[in-house]
């Protein structure tokens, strides 16, 4: 019987090597060949991918939302000059250039040792993990949570609350949140939300509303974006299509954006900018045929 014994230990002992081994495991010199990361979960185990390529989105790029590029600004180099920050939430309709303020952040600063971390919100279980990889390195990393929201029954979003602020292992500090969601309160509101609770003889207020409230609060900046109008969206089209090179007559350009913004329902920058793109394409592929000798 001891002899058995002696041998289902060892086979577990065996099988928990292998199964060790099987696990994925996190390269940290990523963070040496790459400037910008993405994470993702593997068997609840967190990884990091570094993102070739990111976005070259830039603040030239970015109207009708000035004061909100200032307040970015400012608070990123106070960050890196290792001065006292906000955390961020930059909430509004979709569309408006939430993302792209933030992408815009990194491309300016990149350079002065700012780096930054995609999360989706399904990794955010993973956020703390995050703060001890990169507590010791000296780079300064931003945590961006793009189109951040959580449902009614979802839980994970207390993580991401600890690590704002409330929880007894502080953040450190070299690791800032930048977050972007169409929600300002991250979280879905009820009208029962506001409604009295009777609990045992006693009136309460409703104790899930501020329980909402409280995620959205904890960061320290809150930049609202506005809904576009027409002429903030035509200014926006005049920005891309000058940077872009785009010779076309002031009358035509501003015609064909209408029709544009009237066939997808919105004056947004993000329909701003998919008009120049098709605008451009169209115009690139005007000068490829002309240029094309008959045969």
């Amino acid at each position: 019987m001891d002899e058995i014994l002696k041998e289902l230990r060892l086979l577990n002992k065996t099988l928990k090597l292998f199964a060790d081994a099987m696990l994925p495991s996190q390269d940290t010199d990523v963070f040496d060949a790459f400037r910008a990361f993405q994470t993702y979960s593997r068997q609840d185990v967190l990884l990091l991918k570094g993102i070739k390529d990111p976005d070259p989105v830039r603040f030239r790029e970015l109207k009708g939302i000035d004061a909100v590029v200032a307040g970015l600004r400012a608070n990123t180099e106070q960050f890196l000059e290792g001065l006292p920050c906000n955390n961020v939430l930059l909430y509004g309709p979709r569309g408006t250039g939430k993302s792209s303020a933030v992408k815009a952040v990194f491309n300016a600063y990149a350079a002065k040792g700012l780096r930054m971390i995609e999360m989706q919100r399904d990794t955010l279980v993973h956020t703390l993990e995050v703060a001890e990889l990169i507590a010791k390195r000296r780079e300064k990393f931003i945590i961006y949570c793009d189109d951040l929201s959580f449902e009614e029954d979802e839980k994970s979003y207390r993580q991401i609350k600890t690590v704002l602020e409330g929880g007894l292992e502080t953040r450190p500090s070299n690791m800032l949140i930048y977050a972007t969601s169409n929600r300002r309160h991250l979280m879905p509101e009820k009208t029962s939300d506001n409604l009295p609770v009777l609990t045992d003889g006693e009136l309460h207020p409703a104790d899930t509303l501020e329980e909402k409230l409280s995620l959205s609060d904890r960061f320290g900046l809150r930049f609202g974006f506005p809904h576009f109008d027409m002429e903030t969206y035509l200014s926006i089209i005049d920005n891309y299509a000058r940077l872009k090179k785009i010779a076309l007559p002031q009358q035509q350009l501003k015609e064909a954006a209408m029709q544009w913004s009237m066939a997808h329902g919105s004056f947004s920058g993000r329909t701003a900018r998919q008009f120049v793109d098709d605008l451009e394409g169209e115009t690139g592929s005007k000068r490829q045929s002309g240029s094309r000798k008959p045969k």
